[in-house]
């Protein structure tokens, strides 16, 4: 995948950086060459390759067809009441009407 200079001014602006012409040259070519290395890697045959990484702490990759339970180590979800609005509302420092009024954190 070859990644164009738009790719990286794109990119850049989504996460605010203001980069100098040197940068995004060099960012440009950075991107390319991860982008490049990863496209070899996925040539890799790996569908004999075991698993490194389990989403549940109890399971093992070294033990796929172990009979163990799986028991997820969080709570089960249920409903429980919410803060009423107005209890949320009183400590704030500020208010508008109904919401939480904070200070802007993004210039541009």
């Amino acid at each position: 995948m070859k990644v164009a200079e738009k790719d990286v001014a794109y990119a850049a602006d989504l996460a605010n950086l203001e980069l100098t012409a040197e940068e995004r040259a060099r960012m440009v070519k950075d991107l390319d060459s991860i982008l490049s290395y990863i496209d070899r890697l996925n040539e890799l045959d790996t569908s004999n390759v075991p698993p490194m990484a389990q989403v549940f702490a109890n399971t093992s990759a070294a033990e796929p067809s172990s009979n163990k339970p799986v028991t997820p180590p969080w709570r089960e979800d249920s409903l429980q009441a919410s803060l009423p609005h107005g209890e949320a509302l009183r400590n704030a420092p500020a208010k508008d009407k109904d919401f939480f009024k904070v200070p802007k954190v993004i210039e541009r």
